[in-house]
């Protein structure tokens, strides 16, 4: 069975942040390649990779991903990595330095949405933007709400 480019070309998704829209109101979105190791890819083809805590740093100029976890892989020897170290992110200087100016604005900050594989590379989409408060959520909510409420309504009048 030969897959397709399109079927090649889609992003086999590791793990994803689900508590960063619902905590974050994320403006902007961008794409960056992953630096890892060996047994790091291994791990993550496997599915043990995890960014809930993870955020994103700008650190003499080059873009690191902090506080991410994938675990030791299984049948990894004693060159297997650290579980939670830095790992670098591939961006142009361009972007390192408007993430670096966005980040440094008051209430802004960076955090992985997901990290996936596309084409074979490791990458991570970060989201940058501002952190929700208790007023902001709830009105998320409300806002969900009223539009079921809107498609509940427009369903039954079509049937």
């Amino acid at each position: 069975m030969v897959k397709s480019d399109k079927a090649k070309a889609a992003a086999q998704i590791i793990c994803q942040n689900k508590r960063a829209r619902h905590d974050y109101a994320i403006e902007r979105k961008v794409e960056a390649g992953l630096v890892l190791r060996g047994t790091e890819v291994k791990a993550c083809r496997a599915g043990k990779a995890q960014i809930g805590e993870a955020y994103v740093q700008v650190i003499g100029g080059e873009a690191f991903l902090v506080n991410s976890h994938i675990s030791e892989y299984t049948q990894g020897n004693r060159f297997n990595h650290v579980p939670e170290r830095q790992r670098k992110l591939l961006l142009h200087r361009k972007e390192i330095e408007r993430l670096e100016v966005d980040t440094r604005q008051k209430g802004q900050t960076a955090v992985p949405l997901q990290m996936y594989f596309k084409d074979g590379r490791a990458k991570v989409e970060i989201g940058v933007g501002t952190g929700k408060g208790a007023v902001d959520r709830r009105e998320d909510i409300k806002e969900r709400e009223t539009r079921r409420e809107m498609e509940r309504a427009l369903r039954s009048r079509h049937r």
